[in-house]
């Protein structure tokens, strides 16, 4: 893989992925506008990889606390804050798995069109901004219940589309449920954990069955680059959320969505 490429790619990445601006759209583009070929299954573990220990290192805190209290309701029957978050989680996860896996090779046949990102890009970009004014922002983490972990759990389902953006409906979806911007935000983050160690574990087996020889320096280069951005960006953005809201981030999708409008017209 070019250097160059991998150096930008593993950047987007990072910046895009969790940020509510859809990180599938800008690393499908780059192939569809600049004519750059595929990144290949490689660069998708390296990048997996780097955000993956990226949210880890981010909530480190409440990942082994939420474990904790999660093994503890298991096999000890003791409820908590933790094991109810734990479960909000796995409930929240569940939709987007089964429906990946079910609808899979449909929305890599239709939806990767630059046309369709460009609508995707805006329609859901207008639908945060509806969520970030109209919603009542007041309810927090410990009033998430199973219901509006599986409304964000269908939400996130919608992310297989590109241009959706997978941080960005289920903070969406939060918002218009009435939780606060930082308990979106966080749970989004959160419920990223397993798709993403899904995801990756996915494109690494993918890898080993090709028989390819594993590009180790693309892959520790990619990781490290996409790890850096992550970590950064969850920091940044959780540290302004509150000041900025969600409207900087709706104006951006707005100008790429006119803009991709534009080319692909």
């Amino acid at each position: 893989m070019d250097w160059l490429h991998l150096i930008i790619l593993s950047l987007v990445q990072g910046i895009t992925e969790f940020l509510p601006i859809s990180s599938s759209a800008h690393l499908i583009l780059p192939s569809q506008v600049l004519g750059w070929p595929d990144q290949g299954q490689a660069f998708d573990v390296a990048v997996h990889v780097g955000t993956l220990l990226a949210v880890l290192i981010c909530f480190r805190h409440e990942v082994i606390a939420t474990t904790r209290g999660w093994l503890a309701h298991v096999f000890r029957r003791q409820v908590s804050a933790e094991s109810r978050l734990g479960w909000a989680i796995i409930i929240g996860t569940l939709p987007a798995g089964i429906i990946g896996l079910l609808l899979e090779d449909y929305i890599e046949q239709y939806t990767r069109s630059m046309l369709f990102i460009a609508a995707t890009t805006i329609i859901f970009g207008l639908l945060l901004w509806y969520a970030d004014v109209k919603g009542r922002r007041v309810a927090e983490m410990d009033q998430l219940t199973w219901k509006s972990a599986l409304i964000i759990g269908f939400a996130q389902a919608l992310a297989l589309i590109p241009g959706t953006s997978r941080s960005g409906i289920t903070m969406t979806a939060a918002l218009l449920l009435g939780f606060t911007r930082q308990t979106a935000a966080r749970f989004s983050f959160l419920l990223s954990i397993p798709l993403i160690l899904a995801a990756g574990g996915l494109k690494a087996v993918e890898l080993a069955q090709s028989g390819e020889a594993a590009p180790w320096n693309d892959i520790f280069i990619g990781a490290a680059l996409s790890f850096v951005a992550a970590f950064l960006c969850i920091k940044l953005f959780l540290k302004a959320l509150d000041a900025l809201g969600m409207l900087p981030f709706v104006i951006y999708r707005l100008l790429l969505g006119v803009t991709l409008l534009f080319i692909a017209l």
